[in-house]
């Protein structure tokens, strides 16, 4: 299915019923890697998976940025009238939901971070200059965009009121202490390092983000519906 929110058209997929889950995808994929976790969540879950502007069967666009793809999910949730959606991202679009949590604070039930970070040098120095080369000789804006942002100061996570999911790999290529840094700064934050797994080892193609995820899921809308505070759920 194809919407149009933000001058743009979005490819997404809509499966499943319950409490809704929005899937987002990290730079240069498409919603589909996610498809085994999201066949085992269709049975409890409403789950919308998209493909970010620029990416997948969604639109191209001469500007690409965290804050627009940030804006193009806020009005895809707003017209599809998405009541209290978990965003669960990957990479950029862990990113992405990250900026969503920050901006606006009463449109998510909860977060799930997934190898995020929130400066460019979060990225382990040989990625970042392995990233340097790959865009000096195809210019990709793709990678451009990877390299130029984004730039969230730690203190502005403390914004963010919802219970939040801070997941990597133990081999990520993000930073562990970087990582460890955006969970210190949220107020309902919980770290968790994936002994064994890299950046996307756990998430592409892998029923063990089922796995992870679940708990949280679980615990969320059990405190939802006990009217818990965001603190007693996190």
């Amino acid at each position: 299915m194809k919407i149009k929110v933000n001058g743009i058209e979005l490819a997404y997929e809509k499966s499943g019923t319950g409490s809704p889950v929005i899937f987002l995808h990290g730079n240069g994929e498409d919603h589909t890697i996610f498809r085994e976790t999201i066949e085992k969540l269709t049975s409890d879950y409403t789950v919308y998976a998209l493909d970010s502007r620029c990416h997948g069967e969604s639109s191209a666009s001469e500007h690409l940025s965290y804050s627009l793809m940030a804006k193009d999910v806020v009005c895809f949730i707003r017209k599809l009238g998405i009541k209290k959606p978990v965003i669960c991202g990957f990479s950029d679009g862990a990113i992405t939901g990250i900026l969503i949590a920050m901006r606006y604070p009463s449109l998510l039930a909860g977060l799930i971070s997934c190898g995020a970070n929130i400066t460019p040098d979060g990225l382990k120095g040989r990625y970042r200059i392995w990233f340097r080369l790959v865009y000096a000789v195809t210019g990709d804006k793709l990678i451009g965009m990877m390299l130029r942002e984004p730039h969230i100061p730690g203190p502005e996570l403390q914004q963010i009121r919802i219970p939040v999911l801070v997941a990597a790999g133990e081999k990520d290529i993000i930073r562990l202490q970087h990582t460890k840094r955006i969970a210190a700064h949220m107020r309902h934050g919980a770290l968790k390092i994936i002994k064994g797994e890299n950046h996307g080892s756990y998430v592409v193609h892998s029923i063990k983000l089922y796995r992870i995820i679940l708990p949280f899921l679980k615990n969320l809308n059990d405190c939802q519906n006990s009217e818990k505070t965001a603190a007693e759920c996190s």
